[in-house]
Formats: C-alpha cells, structure tokens, sequence
C-alpha cells in the first residue's frame, strides 16, 4: 500500500495545492495529515498564502482519501470546516507486519511513545523536522512540515512505498530522509 504524509499545513493555500498536486499524481491510496491543518498556532509565523477557509475547501475535495489527526493548533471550530475528522489525538494503520500510530507528535511523540511492538512506526508531525530512522526497535517518522519548515530544512511531506519510509522535499523532490521497514 501507498501512503503520502503532511503534516503542519498551518494554512498555507499554495502548500496544501503542492501537496494536492503531488497526491493525485502520486498513485497513493490515502493521505495522511498528521496534525496542525488550518491554523498557525501563536508560536509561529504566518505561513505563505495563509487562508486556512480555502485550505479547508481544497482538502475537503479530497475528504474520503483522508486520515487526519489533531495538531495541538486543531480546534473544534477547524473541524466544523473540514469534512474529515481531525479531532482524534492518534489513530492507527494496520499493516501486514505492522501498525503505524499517527499522532501530531503533542502527546505522544518521540519522548512520549506509546506502547508499540518492534518494528512498529511512529508517525508524528508538530516538531516540523524530518525524521527517518529506527530508534531501538521502533521507527521513527516524521515528514516535517509543508508549510513552515524547520532546522533548516526545506518544506516537505512523506511516502510510505514498498516498505520504505521517505521524507522527500516539496519543491525539488529530493529525499531528505528514509529508512526501510521491513521486518
């Protein structure tokens, strides 16, 4: 199965139409929003092309293709534009060999993980730094942010293909990070 992951939309109109665009033309089955959709939370900038009510409409063309998460900067007036839940604060996928929790990274995260097996993932977004690697017998996976990125890294989103986990930039399509899990 194909999977692509944002997190940390904030609202910016032109990344969530990026995105858009690299979803339909990526062959993924679902996009995963990990958090963080609409609004730009007191502690960070405004992003570029701010308009979380158009963000909204565009991701709401895509709602049955889309699992989302609540972001610490997700409220429940948030919801009551967008046509996908986002107010859980984790869900999981099952996978032949494993599951993959996703989480916005606020409560659980990488200094809070949850009970998993070896070989699971944690996906989690809120530091908007990409993560791809194996801590322990755990994956950690974070695709950064779409939106306003950090650490010096570029804008960028993720991909779950045969096996492998990638955080790739928006931009340039460069893979930042990737690890593999297979068992």
């Amino acid at each position: 199965m194909k999977l692509m992951f944002a997190s940390d939309i904030h609202g910016s109109l032109p990344a969530t139409e990026r995105i858009l665009a690299l979803f339909a033309q990526s062959e993924a089955r679902w996009l995963v929003i990990l958090g963080d959709v609409l609004n730009h939370g007191p502690r960070n900038v405004l992003p570029e092309g701010y308009a979380p009510a158009q963000v909204a409409e565009r991701l709401n063309e895509q709602a049955s293709r889309i699992i989302a998460v609540r972001g610490n900067c997700d409220s429940e007036v948030d919801q009551m534009l967008l046509h996908f839940p986002i107010t859980a604060p984790w869900q999981q996928l099952l996978l032949p060999e494993r599951r993959v929790f996703l989480t916005h990274g606020h409560l659980f995260g990488p200094d809070d993980v949850p009970p998993l097996e070896a070989g699971d993932v944690l996906a989690y977004g809120h530091t908007h730094i990409p993560v791809a690697e194996k801590r322990g017998a755990i994956v950690h996976f974070n695709p950064g942010s779409v939106s306003i990125p950090k650490g010096g890294f570029a804008p960028s989103y993720g991909m779950l293909d045969e096996n492998v986990l990638s955080v790739i930039a928006l931009n340039d399509q460069r893979v930042i990070a990737q690890v593999s899990i297979n068992p």
